[in-house]
This record gives C-alpha cells, structure tokens and sequence, in this order.
C-alpha cells in the first residue's frame, strides 16, 4: 500500500516537472507584424540571414522559403537568394497577418530589389539582372 503511494506521489511529482520544464520551452507571444517590419526594414540583408538561420519565434512567423521561386536563386553567380528569402519572409507573413495589400506589397518589392542591389555592390550585369528578377515579382508576385 505504501509501495502504491509512493509511485502514485512520483508519478504527480514527474508529471508536474515535465509540465514545468515543457511550458519554459515556449516562445513569448511577440507583436508579430511589429518583429516582421523590424526584421524585413530595419536589419540588414545579413543580419537577416542570421535570424533566418535560427528562425525565431517559428510558432508565429513563417520562415518557409522557395528560394527565388522558378529563377535561378544565384543567376550568373549573384547571390540572390538571401534577398529571395527575406521577400518571401515578407510576402508569407503579411499575408499571414492580413496586412498583404498592393501598398504593402510594392514596398516588401521594393526592399527585394534593394538588397539585390545591394548583393551587387554596383557590378553592372548584376543590377541589370536584379531589374529582371524585380520586374518578375512585380508582374507575377501577387499571383
């Protein structure tokens, strides 16, 4: 009877530990459109790349990604693809938040075609080739 005891009060006692150490390993609600205007805007193309890598707070922003979508994700040997991502970062996420609108949109294109300038660092094939890729999302983007 004693034996029973015990194991019952040590079952509650495991129990109560796995839900203490389980709820520590959630993430904080954030102010989702607020950290997605910061990381899309206000980080750098790299220090974006750098939070993608550790995908925060992924139980409330979408961090999926098909690179550059049906264009090579670094045509010629430019390196589109980490301004793919952060596009797609943006696109995913406005929708998600019920913010996609065609204002919205233009400016999440217009950051695209920034760090795609950017990734270039004035080469001039690779800004031509930028204008391209910038064209295709603004013909082809909202669809």
């Amino acid at each position: 009877m004693l034996a029973k005891s015990l194991r019952n009060t040590f079952a509650v006692v495991v129990a109560s530990l796995a839900l203490l150490v389980g709820a520590g390993t959630g993430q904080a609600a954030i102010n989702a459109p607020a950290v997605t205007d910061d990381y899309m805007f206000s980080k750098t193309l790299s220090q974006f790349s750098s939070l993608r890598s550790q995908t925060p707070y992924s139980d409330q922003l979408d961090w999926s990604s098909d690179g550059c979508s049906w264009s090579p994700d670094n045509p010629f040997g430019f390196k589109f693809l980490p301004a793919c991502h952060r596009h797609d970062f943006g696109y995913r996420n406005y929708k998600r938040q019920g913010r996609f609108t065609e204002s919205t949109r233009l400016t999440i294109d217009n950051k695209f075609k920034s760090d795609m300038y950017n990734q270039c660092a004035g080469n001039w094939a690779c800004n031509r080739t930028a204008d391209l890729y910038y064209q295709a999302v603004r013909e082809f983007g909202a669809s």
